[in-house]
């Protein structure tokens, strides 16, 4: 029987592989989760920087007093990374959701890059 751990690697090396196979050059979308707070970055892998960012951490979220641990917050910061990364000319990105199941706050962040302009 696999243990938690074994399932969560196995899953992202399988994420992984399908990711570089995807690409094509598009920068990825990649999503963390913790206990308490959402992040998300546009990640450019060809040249190895972050082109925008964004989570539940700052300030202009944080002083609208709500936490961080809920799915209205993911889609907030899904609104704000698809913003800041039409501010960057990115349109078109591969979602990477890590070792995280499709559901629950990863998937409102998802649906809600989507609806701010984002394409994947």
């Amino acid at each position: 029987m696999s243990t938690q751990q074994e399932l969560r690697d196995r899953r992202s090396k399988r994420l992984r592989f399908q990711l570089r196979r995807k690409a094509g050059g598009r920068p990825r979308l990649s999503v963390f989760r913790s206990g308490k707070n959402i992040y998300a970055q546009i990640i450019d892998d060809a040249g190895g920087r972050t082109l925008a960012s964004a989570s539940s951490l700052e300030q202009d979220f944080r002083s609208q007093g709500t936490k961080g641990t809920n799915r209205d917050a993911a889609t907030s910061v899904g609104k704000l990374i698809a913003e800041r990364a039409t501010a960057a000319g990115v349109k078109q990105v591969v979602f990477d959701r890590g070792a995280y199941l499709y559901h629950g706050r990863v998937r409102a962040l998802a649906e809600a890059a989507r609806e701010g302009g984002l394409s994947f």
